[in-house]
């Protein structure tokens, strides 16, 4: 694996899906469980082009629903690496919907989440180090880092 393969931008890694009536909840907005799961499969998705292996999620550090998304809102979701130690990695995912026909957006979610690599036969792997190449990433590292910090005690 070359050094560019190991760079946060390297790690990233764009969904989007157009959001239907089953995906809507009582209130007929977009179920928060549906978003949970697209944040799940868009960080699993940055941490396996990092690690170049199977990941498990094993962490949610947290997740916040600032707006609602509508039925009919295309959501896209950008997912990075920010952190790695040994066998983990901490993915962030960003999650925003738009209006497809007026071309409004809104930030609607913002997640931490946490992967281990795994090997064939199912047990953690070592993987590469992340390298932070900008001002934002560093300071993204630092903070992975302090959470990594805080979860291992």
């Amino acid at each position: 694996m070359d050094k560019t393969q190991n760079t946060i931008s390297a790690s990233k890694i764009m969904l989007a899906q157009l959001m239907q009536p089953e995906h809507a909840n009582n209130h007929g907005n977009v179920h928060g469980g549906w978003v949970m799961k697209l944040v799940d499969e868009c960080g699993a998705l940055a941490c396996m082009r990092h690690s170049q292996h199977r990941v498990v999620t094993v962490a949610l550090d947290g997740m916040t629903f600032r707006q609602p998304i509508r039925i009919g809102d295309l959501v896209t979701l950008e997912g990075r690496v920010t952190y790695t130690g040994r066998t983990s990695m901490e993915a962030e995912v960003l999650v925003n919907a738009e209006n497809p026909v007026t071309g409004e957006k809104i930030h609607t979610n913002r997640a931490t989440l946490v992967y281990v690599a795994l090997d064939d036969d199912g047990r953690p792997i070592s993987i590469p180090p992340i390298v932070a190449e900008t001002e934002e990433e560093i300071q993204l590292y630092e903070e992975a880092r302090a959470r990594h910090s805080i979860r291992s005690k």
